[in-house]
């Protein structure tokens, strides 16, 4: 098991801050200072450079952390082949997941994984794709489901669950009545979208450019953070959203929203399990299968 100080002191390396890694391991900060003069007391040696409000490693704090990563990964392989020969398990999995899957997808499966696996401790991170990408680069995360394959040579993209991106209209708005509409057609009419560096605009963007056609060329009255906030927006505004089928399938269901057909013109993609490159832990490797199999059983 890896000794405290050192989940602390990789806490504190990993965010650079004394109060991020307090509010990661549920202690205060001043535990934390306590457990860093500590370990440094008994290595003899300094691990942080603390100057004004910025804290970077040492040398000796860089070298620390080198070895800290490789006792981190053995602590949850241990962890796991225990669990396999006990046939119960106990560790932690942090999962990163973008912002649709985060809330339309992965509850259920959350749900009934913990049901399954009450001592594996399960923390979830939603944000859009890109910084999704970066936390897991960063080491901040074991795994990721985001939604589009932007290519990063650090990750390994799976595959996951097939969704597409629907043009959509909210009851009480004139373009409700619209059954169709044409690529030409969509350039004009007033258009709501995800924001900079989400997985549905970038699918989006990659879908329009196959067809010659710019983020520019459409009539964009407003970028937001969240699914809902369009869905919200929508309802206060004559126009189309351009949203996963998955956000707004119990709406479409009970009559609230409208799905307006593009001719000729769709916008399919899947959703992906993110690792860096290399074998995933048990952990990791439990999780990416049993989400798979709950959709196959669906």
């Amino acid at each position: 098991m890896l000794n405290f100080r050192l989940r602390v002191f990789y806490s504190v390396a990993t965010f650079s801050s004394f109060t991020r890694a307090a509010e990661e391991m549920f202690i205060t900060q001043p535990a934390v200072t306590k457990n860093i003069k500590e370990l440094e007391s008994e290595l003899g040696i300094r691990l942080f450079n603390r100057i004004a409000n910025k804290i970077t490693l040492t040398e000796a704090g860089r070298l620390l952390l080198h070895y800290t990563e490789h006792v981190l990964t053995l602590d949850k392989k241990f962890m796991f082949d225990l669990g396999v020969l006990k046939q119960k398990f106990a560790g932690d999995l942090k999962l990163g997941a973008s912002t649709t899957i985060g809330q339309y997808v992965l509850p259920a499966i959350l749900a009934q994984f913990k049901r399954e696996q009450p001592d594996i401790e399960l923390s979830l991170l939603n944000d859009n794709t890109q910084r999704i990408e970066t936390a897991l680069i960063d080491k901040l995360l074991d795994l990721g489901i985001v939604e589009g394959n932007s290519k990063n040579n650090q990750l390994k993209y799976i595959p996951f669950l097939k969704d597409e991106i629907v043009a959509v209209a909210h009851s009480s708005q004139s373009l409700f009545e619209k059954d169709e509409i044409t690529l030409d057609e969509l350039k004009s009419i007033p258009l709501v979208l995800r924001e900079i560096g989400s997985g549905s605009l970038e699918v989006i963007t990659d879908k329009l450019k196959q067809k010659d056609i710019k983020l520019k060329d459409l009539n964009v009255v407003m970028h937001l953070g969240s699914t809902e906030s369009i869905k919200t927006f929508l309802a206060n505004s004559n126009s189309i959203g351009l949203i996963s089928i998955n956000a707004v399938s119990k709406e479409i269901a009970n009559g609230e929203f409208k799905i307006i057909d593009i001719a000729n013109f769709e916008m399919e993609r899947n959703f992906y399990f993110i690792h860096l490159h290399g074998v995933p832990s048990g952990f990791t490797e439990m999780f990416i299968q049993y989400a798979l199999s709950y959709y196959n059983r669906k």
